[in-house]
């Protein structure tokens, strides 16, 4: 380290581990990131892409000013006055003319990784009134919050495993070893899996591919793809029938039980051997392993969740956790409390303090402290309370399909989407069919704007584009993932280095542009913050000079501010502050049934809508297997379409080739780095050929993301090494009814060698 380097806390915000590192700065600029021994979650533990950080941070292609496009059609560079002039000129008087529904708005998932993408977006859409939202969650988790608000009357109320302290693993749909884990916030996966074994656990994996999670598992199972919910639904079956079912104490807050051993009768382990392909001793040992285990969790993630029957699979997962009694214990799957979340409520209050327009906030944010024994009755969780204008798809948590978002733009008609306001998305790389949605946004709209620090396959498309600044550049606080924490703690970074001329902070870019959509051009953005905290003490019930307690050096510090004082613990920001490696809030703890918003103040085990799904389920018992299914991977040197520009990060196993098994191969005439055709319904993409036994024979797997060949982006990296783009093998019609969720993977696909 040279005499003018310093260091500096971060929080990684490129992965859902939430990692803490120290950084190492020059200047103004990062030159190394290795992991903060002193970090009180994640002790020094780091990844690939946080030892990236400064070449993601220092990416000459991440766009530095506003960018508008001139009447000659090419986009230029703007000042951002005149950005949020122009958007403030056209967004209005579109609504005005067409109305609210007029306006779609996209959110991606980095949003989540920001502290301006948790505390705007839903200001945005409360600004906009429009019922036109989609974001990632209906490419990934969205069965989940479906399957957690059916249960437990609360969308946001997600258990988790408790990793630190389980006896017993079984994952399905889930490889954390390269994912580092999703609704699951756990630095170093891999440590607490190894742990878990060396303490003479248990852990078992239900995978299609032998991954490196796999490989570290007791007992692997190589199921066929899009099987999830049958095999879970044996399970659950075996441990009725066979009279090892034993909710213990939470059986007083459980309604339907004698239902649901009804609604399984029928799914047998010999039953749904031949559709899962997997024997129907294997289903049984892994009931009764469940059952013995004095504890264990049952966890599944996108592979479970991205399929025809990826609520029911959701559901299922925590219904074998409720059958074996380990939902709500230490060592099984536990409600995390973060210190934002929602403090107790005195009876009959009604209390809430959370932000305004928060229903597409963060999971847990509406969950009460450990102690208070409230199951009065809550309002429950409704599907369908609208639907999409041109296929009628249902809603599920405020959102619509997002597959469905080309139709919206490019079908004629009262209710068609005009103007698409897109921040941290790229829906033309990760939605279905993009050649469709990349059309659509090119002929069908009359404006957009894309908020994003790339000109990337959709931003090239929008009218205005508003570049964030570099991550070094921003204050970092976890609200969402601190939700999925598999302990709890609470930290905080400030900006590692100061803002750069003619940048702009993230949270000022989107309080401008909600002050220009709504009429409020030319306010100061303090307004936002300000009537933000207005709102949430009223909601809260708190009295109006706490405000004037509040402190911190910007908007976005003032509402952290609050939401601490409000949440459980009673923090402040100064605590955190002077904790920059973090406050330990301890393990995990029981939380029900003060959790539960359901209608019948319990955990409702067969709600109507899964009912009514489950002859569906049982009808795929007799489907006939497609030859060959494609699936998706992660990589651990990526995450999604974003991180593909960054030049450490390229190469290794960090590639985009088609995985087929040696059988398959041979059968099809295909040779490893021979490019293959591969055509599903959407169209067809060529890709290299990576002949492995990783995955099972009538499997291929291509990861997600890629596809950086479109013209007119500025991410040269990527555009080097483009990819092909797995997505447009699909034509968005198949969905998970329950959660509109796009079904990405057991995909019936052709594959053959390349002309």
């Amino acid at each position: 380290m040279s005499h003018d380097s310093r260091t500096a806390p971060r929080i990684c915000p490129l992965c859902e581990a939430t990692c803490g590192l120290t950084l190492t700065i020059e200047g103004t600029t990062v030159t190394g990131a290795r992991g903060d021994r002193d970090d009180i979650f994640s002790r020094g533990f780091i990844c690939p892409k946080g030892a990236s950080f400064g070449g993601l941070d220092a990416d000459p292609d991440r766009l530095r000013v506003p960018l508008v496009r001139g009447e000659d059609g090419e986009l230029r560079e703007a000042a951002w006055g005149e950005a949020f002039d122009l958007i403030a000129a056209r967004i209005p008087d579109l609504v005005k003319a067409h109305g609210p529904q007029a306006v779609g708005v996209v959110l991606g998932n980095p949003n989540v990784h920001t502290m301006a993408g948790f505390l705007y977006p839903p200001l945005l859409l409360g600004a906009l009134r429009t019922r036109n939202v989609f974001t990632a969650s209906t490419l990934d988790q969205m069965p989940k919050h479906v399957s957690s608000g059916l249960l437990f009357g609360d969308a946001h109320a997600i258990p988790v495993p408790d990793l630190d302290r389980t006896g017993h693993l079984l994952l399905i749909g889930a490889n954390p070893l390269e994912s580092n884990g999703s609704l699951c916030t756990a630095p170093d996966f891999p440590g607490r899996l190894k742990a878990l074994r060396r303490r003479g656990g248990t852990l078992t994996v239900i995978d299609p591919r032998r991954t490196r999670t796999a490989r570290l598992a007791d007992r692997h199972v190589a199921i066929r793809p899009g099987a999830d919910a049958l095999l879970l639904a044996a399970v659950a079956h075996t441990l009725i029938d066979e009279k090892l079912a034993d909710p213990g104490p939470l059986a007083e807050h459980l309604d339907g039980l004698d239902e649901l051993a009804a609604a399984l009768a029928g799914f047998t382990p010999d039953a749904v051997a031949a559709a899962c392909d997997v024997d129907a001793d294997t289903v049984t040992a892994i009931a009764r392993e469940l059952a013995a285990a004095p504890t264990a969790a049952v966890y599944g993630r996108i592979g479970s969740c991205t399929v025809e029957h990826g609520t029911l699979a959701s559901w299922l997962v925590d219904v074998l956790n409720i059958l074996t009694g380990n939902l709500d214990r230490p060592g099984g799957a536990l409600f995390p409390l973060s210190a934002t979340a929602r403090a107790p409520r005195a009876a009959g209050a009604g209390t809430r303090n959370a932000e305004p327009g928060t229903r597409n906030a963060a999971p847990g944010t509406r969950d009460a402290a450990p102690g208070t024994r409230n199951a009065a009755p809550g309002k429950g969780f409704a599907l369908g309370r609208w639907s999409s204008r041109v296929s009628g798809h249902p809603e599920a948590k405020g959102e619509l399909p997002i597959a469905a978002l080309a139709e919206e733009i490019d079908s004629p008609g009262e209710g068609r989407i005009r103007a698409l306001v897109v921040i941290a998305a790229n829906p033309v790389l990760s939605a279905p069919d993009g050649d469709r949605l990349d059309a659509a946004l090119a002929d069908g709209l009359d404006f957009m704007v894309s908020v994003d620090p790339y000109l990337n396959e959709t931003s090239r498309r929008a009218d205005v584009v508003l570049p964030p600044p570099p991550p070094s550049q921003s204050a970092h606080f976890d609200f969402a993932f601190n939700n999925f924490a598999v302990h709890n703690q609470v930290r905080y970074t400030r900006a590692a280095v100061p803002l750069e001329d003619g940048r702009m902070d993230e949270s000022e870019i989107h309080a401008r542009l909600i002050l220009a959509v709504s009429g409020m051009h030319g306010a100061p953005p303090s307004a936002v913050d300000d009537l933000a905290v207005d709102t949430a003490l009223t909601r809260a019930g708190a009295p109006k000079e706490l405000a004037a307690e509040l402190t911190g050096e910007s908007g976005p510090e003032r509402r952290l501010d609050l939401l601490l004082r409000l949440g459980p613990y009673g923090l402040t920001l100064q605590q955190l502050l002077a904790n920059p490696h973090g406050i330990d809030l301890g393990p995990l703890k029981p939380r029900l049934p003060e959790v539960l918003r359901t209608r019948s103040g319990r955990v409702e085990l067969l709600p109507e809508p899964i009912a009514a799904d489950l002859p569906r389920l049982r009808r795929a018992l007799g489907d006939r297997p497609a030859p060959l299914v494609l699936v998706g991977r992660r990589h651990l040197r990526s995450n999604n379409s974003w991180m593909h520009n960054v030049g450490s990060l390229t190469g290794g196993s960090n590639v985009c080739t088609l995985q087929i098994h040696p059988d398959d191969a041979a059968r099809l005439g295909l040779a490893d780095g021979d490019t293959a055709r591969i055509e599903s319904s959407g169209g067809g993409i060529e890709a290299p050929a990576e002949i492995t036994d990783t995955v099972r024979s009538g499997v291929v797997s291509l990861p997600h993301g890629w596809g950086h060949s479109r013209p007119g982006t500025r991410m040269s990296v990527a555009a080097a090494h483009p990819g092909a783009n797995v997505n447009q093998l699909l034509d968005g019609t198949l969905l998970d009814p329950l959660s509109g969720t796009a079904v990405l993977n057991a995909i019936p696909v052709s594959v053959t060698p390349a002309p």
